[in-house]
């Protein structure tokens, strides 16, 4: 794997994640109360022995900067590495990312140094584990030029996909991205040649691209160059290129998840508690998922009612109940307090006794859950202040809405309180 160089696109302004993503770039959104999106393609990189590994990103690039730093230092006898490419003017391009082909673009110079034989393109914002040798090995075996990791999926999520048919050798023949009525059911193909069953081609007759390609170097090069204009590689360089290239599919029969709205992004954390086998499991010592060391201490629950949730290091739970949720570092929840379908991110740092011991003399709000409130079905950003007798609820079944002021944004009918924010004591939502 020493010839193969990792490409993560880190993704755009996040909009369909706001407002996780206001103050962090995709890539750092906090996921399964202890890691960051970006652990999981960088993970799958070191587990499948690459080591030189570049992250694209343009939007709030600090916290992913910070993370990377501190968690992925390797060895000064390997050449690898873990390093963000932050968009950027130069004499050539005055403009930033385009789209995922244009960021790869803007910085091909870069690329092209390095003695490798194939480019692996990654997307920051899915939930999976891969072993991306077998698919390289699979690009080689076929002598591809290009190999696009594919699944197979149903009807009703089909057209969020860029969707493809192929032969009966796995060439790709015709690629659609996101086709919506007629043009989609054009796309239906017999899966039964992925290796499906007749019963399961019937429910996913749809070849969906997973975002995940490896090009030939000098193939990506020539298709980078040859076309400014083309910027995207789902909706242009994958479907021009499958006229005059060999296109190959790699079926993945894993668990795979895009979580890149709030929606899908709180049903898989939450997912993560089920039992007795979880979809996607961060219980593998085989194939384990990385992220900063913090030295946090264990845990502390006083007399606490707990059911299918995961807590992580360094929280402080008194006399509360907490279920089928999932709770970040330094988690904080007083008295009384219930907890229940929620994410809570957790905290970056305590405070200290005298300091919420005054707060809260002074009527002010200390990080974590004050006491006697009621969290329901809600997104919980890090070092939010949740008062007492507060009820986050979304008593109205409300599906939409932007309070920014007040401290809190619904979405899909998730409550989701803002990073730093506070609400008030008594506070109902």
């Amino acid at each position: 794997m020493k010839k193969v160089l990792a490409i993560i696109l880190g993704g755009g302004a996040g909009t369909r994640l706001y407002p996780l993503t206001k103050l962090r770039a995709k890539p750092a959104v906090p996921v399964a109360g202890k890691y960051r999106l970006i652990d999981i393609p960088v993970s799958n990189c070191i587990n499948s022995e690459i080591f030189k590994i570049y992250v694209l990103t343009q939007f709030n690039s600090a916290s992913l900067n910070r993370h990377i730093a501190r968690t992925y230092n390797f060895s000064s006898f390997t050449e690898g590495f873990v390093e963000v490419l932050a968009a950027q003017q130069t004499p050539d391009s005055l403009t930033w990312f385009q789209g995922t082909a244009d960021a790869v673009r803007k910085y091909i110079q870069l690329f092209e140094e390095w003695d490798v034989d194939e480019y692996l393109i990654l997307s920051g914002d899915h939930l999976y584990r891969m072993d991306y040798r077998k698919f390289v090995q699979r690009h080689r075996d076929t002598q591809a030029d290009i190999t696009l990791s594919v699944l197979p999926i149903d009807e009703r999520r089909a057209s969020d996909f860029g969707l493809m048919k192929i032969n009966d050798s796995g060439r790709v023949v015709d690629f659609s991205e996101k086709p919506k009525d007629e043009a989609l059911k054009q796309m239906a193909v017999d899966t039964t040649i992925l290796g499906l069953t007749p019963e399961q081609a019937q429910q996913q007759p749809y070849i969906a691209s997973m975002g995940i390609y490896i090009f030939k170097k000098d193939v990506l090069l020539t298709l980078l160059k040859e076309s400014l204009e083309r910027t995207d590689f789902g909706k242009e360089i994958i479907p021009d290129a499958a006229k005059d290239y060999n296109l190959q599919a790699y079926l993945f029969d894993g668990y795979w998840e895009d979580i890149g709205t709030i929606e899908a992004f709180y049903n898989a954390n939450l997912a993560l508690t089920k039992q007795p086998q979880p979809p996607f499991s961060f219980y593998d010592e085989e194939s384990p998922i990385y992220t900063r060391a913090r030295y946090l201490p264990p845990s502390k629950m006083l007399d606490c009612q707990i059911s299918e949730s995961m807590i992580g290091e360094g929280c402080i739970l008194k006399n509360c109940r907490i279920q089928h949720s999932v709770l970040g570092v330094r988690s904080r929840v007083e008295a009384d307090s219930v907890v229940e379908d929620t994410l809570i991110m957790g905290s970056d740092y305590y405070q200290a006794f005298a300091e919420r011991q005054s707060s809260l003399a002074n009527g002010e709000v200390p990080i974590g859950i004050g006491q006697n409130s009621i969290v329901r079905r809600a997104i919980i950003d890090k070092n939010a202040r949740i008062g007492h007798e507060v009820k986050i609820i979304n008593k109205d079944n409300v599906q939409e809405a932007n309070r920014e002021q007040q401290g809190f944004y619904i979405r899909s009918g998730i409550v989701v309180v803002l990073k730093n924010a506070t609400i008030p004591n008594g506070t109902i939502i």
